[in-house]
């Protein structure tokens, strides 16, 4: 059976410090992301995913957004090494936590940088998105680590945002969904569908029809819901004004044995 584990990062105190690339930084609002966090979890409990909750780094301001921190394919953990310097502190709890469930581990060394948020996993291809925050080196150990499991990995110009997740995700059917002013080469993706909303190009598969989406992305919604999925719609404001989406906060253990 597939595992449904989420491990998750609360977020810390110095939150609103967190890191803007390709937004105008506005106030973040501590407290409503604290409860905003609490019912993004909720929501993937509610649909039977277990929530495992890696330690805090509260001297890390982006450290809630997990799932920068590690790629996951089948069994094998791939422990990133951020673009972003002071992101690299995030790691050793994520670490733990993934070899805690039974993970295998490899790591990204330098002079190799991969954010998890750059790849996106439809079925056992691996999209990785090479610009700010991933370099070449680091597509190649992340080939060196995928590639004999059975990976496919595919590189994909990012320029327009913070990584290639900000940009396009996928549906369960395996198209790739995304705005279309962010999408460098909607090409090389076999099937792609373009959304009205940036927040629109975010999905977490939650199980069958269900996507989990942010609420800023209604006609999106629509548009989903008129193609016979489920949205489920959680307002995650606060870390949208960090340039963060619904699947930098949690990173979806699926294939993990036992």
């Amino acid at each position: 059976m597939p595992s449904k584990k989420a491990l998750i990062r609360r977020p810390g105190p110095r939150l609103a410090e967190g890191l803007v690339t390709h937004v105008e930084r506005t106030p973040v609002d501590v407290p409503l992301a604290l409860a905003q966090w609490e019912a993004y979890g909720e929501a993937l409990r509610a649909h039977g995913w277990e929530t495992v909750e890696v330690d805090p780094a509260d001297g890390c301001p982006d450290a809630v957004f997990v799932e920068d921190s590690v790629v996951m394919f089948r069994n094998v953990a791939l422990i990133a090494r951020p673009g972003a310097e002071s992101r690299r502190p995030e790691t050793a709890a994520v670490e733990q936590a993934v070899a805690g469930l039974g993970a295998s581990v490899n790591r990204v060394r330098e002079p190799g940088t991969l954010d998890g948020g750059d790849v996106l996993k439809i079925g056992d291809t691996l999209y990785v998105g090479r610009g700010g925050r991933t370099n070449a080196a680091g597509v190649r150990q992340l080939r060196a680590a995928f590639e004999p499991l059975g990976a496919r990995v595919v590189a994909v110009p990012v320029s327009s945002a913070l990584h290639l997740k900000s940009a396009v995700t996928a549906l369960p059917d395996g198209t790739v969904i995304g705005h279309p002013s962010l999408v460098d080469t909607p090409s090389l993706f076999g099937s792609f569908l373009p959304v009205p909303e940036e927040s629109g190009a975010h999905v977490v598969l939650l199980g069958g029809d269900r996507l989990l989406m942010a609420a800023s992305a209604p006609k999106s919604a629509e548009l989903l819901a008129d193609l016979g999925y489920t949205p489920v719609l959680v307002d995650i404001s606060e870390f949208e004004k960090l340039e963060g989406c619904v699947t930098c906060l949690s990173v979806r253990l699926r294939n993990l044995h036992g």
